[in-house]
C-alpha cells in the first residue's frame, strides 16, 4: 500500500467515528482512561463485538446491574490498568448492556455528542433523547 492508501484508509475511519448527531464524536473520559480502544472516546471498528458505544454517566444502580449480569465495573483491576468504577464516572458502556439494564430499569444517563452514532441502531433515538444529559 502507497502512503496515500493509507492516509484515504485513516481519514475514511476517523470520519466514521461519529455521534447520533452526525458530528466528530466528543471524548467520553481520559480519568479513568474509557473506550474500546483506551483512547478515551466511544470509537468502535469491527472487532469491537460488545459496542462500547454509549458514554453514560456512571450510577451505583448502573454498576450494580451490571455485576449482577457478570460485568464487574467496580471492583479495580490494576493488571489491567483499571482502577474500577465509581458513581458519577463516564464510561463508554456496551450499547447492549444500556439498553438491557434501561429495560429493568437501571439505566444511566447519557451524553449524546460524546455517543457513537451506532448506538441509535441498537437503542432507539427517542430513548437515547430522554437519557440524555447533554441536549440544549
Amino acid at each position: 500500500m502507497t502512503g496515500k492508501t493509507i492516509k484515504n484508509i485513516r481519514m475514511r475511519k476517523k470520519m466514521s467515528q461519529i455521534n447520533v448527531f452526525d458530528e466528530p464524536i466528543n471524548e467520553c473520559c481520559s480519568n479513568p482512561i474509557t473506550g474500546y480502544f483506551r483512547n478515551g472516546f466511544c470509537h468502535t471498528d469491527k472487532h469491537d463485538r460488545g459496542l462500547h458505544i454509549v458514554c453514560s454517566l456512571i450510577t451505583e444502580d448502573f454498576l450494580s446491574f451490571s455485576k449482577s449480569r457478570g460485568n464487574d465495573l467496580s471492583t479495580p483491576k490494576p493488571e489491567f490498568n483499571f482502577p474500577g468504577l465509581k458513581d458519577g464516572d463516564s464510561w463508554c458502556v456496551c450499547a447492549e448492556r444500556w439498553k438491557e439494564a434501561y429495560e429493568h430499569g437501571f439505566a444511566p444517563k447519557i451524553f449524546l455528542r460524546r455517543t457513537h452514532k451506532k448506538a441509535s441502531s441498537i437503542i432507539d433515538i427517542e430513548i437515547l433523547k430522554e437519557f440524555a444529559v447533554d441536549l440544549n
